[in-house]
């Protein structure tokens, strides 16, 4: 097994571990003969938030990625949640993508910047630069540790009230923030968003509503929706302890692009379905760690 699926291994165990709604799937996806075992899914792509401030967030962050061969491709700006991102595709198309996003600290209130500032400026360089980047469990133990001190409960609210974003960035740092099955390659009656759907929620899942309960480009070709981000119990400064919106699932559905519709299925490969984002779409995506969703939960 090669270096970057140990990486990414390590990522998917750790959050596997932390976010129920995932052994929840996939055992109902077993149980209904969807699939065999949980490497029968295809992970369309996982994600990460970080802090657009000095020595950190996408710049630093996607170095890991690159050295392992992922290629940086395009750009997206959400300007209501002030974010910026990229997404990267991997060196084999059996791994998944992988989507970056970058609070704009600098568009904040100043109130706001001086208390992420207060944090993130315990870091006075790169730290991805001082990892052996060849190393994987020096870069697994990277990407699930903390980078500053762990933030107060009022600090953690006070963001929450500006951007749940921020907030959610501030206490998890690098943590994975989500994985995604792809849908399209589950068994007929299965292999379209919204029967999916109603299939996870026949199990009881609570799926994010935001924009709907599955997101739609324009040109219809990429769908998505995903669960709302189950409650952690986080320990803040203090040993002070409350419940935070942790991490979810997402579920997509790349359709075949029309210059393909001729193929046969069994022919069809990821080089032949809509690649990329969709900004509006991940805009709402995003909003499954927010109070606005997992309060309904």
């Amino acid at each position: 097994m090669n270096k970057l699926q140990l990486i990414l291994d390590g990522l998917m165990r750790r959050y596997k571990e932390r976010v129920p709604d995932v052994e929840k799937v996939i055992s109902a996806m077993i149980a209904e003969g969807l699939i065999r075992r949980a490497d029968d899914i295809e992970n369309d792509h996982i994600a990460f938030r970080t802090m657009g401030v000095p020595h950190l967030g996408i710049q630093s962050l996607e170095k890991i990625f690159l050295h392992h061969g992922y290629i940086k491709k395009d750009y997206y700006y959400f300007a209501e949640k002030r974010l910026d991102a990229y997404w990267y595709a991997p060196p084999e198309p059996s791994l998944p993508r992988i989507f970056i996003s970058e609070l704009r600290v600098k568009d904040l209130p100043a109130a706001t910047r001086d208390m992420i500032h207060n944090y993130t400026s315990e870091v006075t360089a790169d730290p991805v630069l001082q990892l052996d980047l060849d190393d994987v469990a020096a870069v697994d133990a990277f990407l699930h540790s903390g980078l500053w001190r762990t933030p107060s409960y009022r600090d953690y609210t006070v963001l929450a009230g500006v951007s749940e974003y921020a907030s959610w960035a501030i206490y998890n740092s690098y943590y994975l923030n989500h994985f995604t099955i792809s849908v399209h390659n589950l068994p007929a009656g299965y292999n379209e968003i919204g029967r999916f759907n109603d299939f996870l929620e026949k199990q009881g899942l609570q799926l994010n509503d935001a924009g709907g309960k599955f997101k739609k480009s324009p040109d219809g070709l990429l769908l998505q929706s995903s669960t709302v981000a189950g409650m952690i119990e986080a320990e803040f400064a203090g040993g002070e302890k409350h419940a935070i919106a942790g991490s979810y699932v997402e579920f997509a559905e790349r359709r075949v692009l029309p210059e393909f519709s001729h193929l046969d299925p069994a022919a069809i490969k990821r080089v032949h379905r809509r690649e990329g984002f969709e900004a509006a779409n991940a805009d709402k995506i995003f909003e499954s760690t927010y109070s606005s969703q997992t309060n309904k939960r």
